[in-house]
């Protein structure tokens, strides 16, 4: 017996937007074994976007974005930061 194996992915055409009462909305896919099941919206509050974003900073450890961004398209926030490894 398998279980259902469930996907969850951003919507790609679908940038995240910022709601009446100041939640971030994100599009989601949801599929189960391969096949299209729903669609679904991760909410969260502007001091959770901001807790995801320091996270995944982090787990990119910043160089990950300048490999698949090119730097005239990084946001400001990403410009002329001097990148250096961490350590493990």
């Amino acid at each position: 017996m398998s279980a259902d194996q469930v996907r969850v992915s951003r919507v790609p055409s679908k940038p995240v937007r910022r709601e009446a009462d100041g939640s971030l909305s994100i599009d989601l896919w949801l599929r189960r074994d391969g096949a299209f099941e729903a669609d679904a919206a991760l909410r969260l509050t502007p001091a959770e976007a901001e807790t995801l974003h320091a996270q995944l900073c982090y787990a990119l450890d910043d160089t990950t974005a300048a490999l698949i961004t090119p730097a005239a398209n990084q946001p400001d926030c990403r410009k002329g930061v001097l990148v250096t490894r961490r350590q493990a």
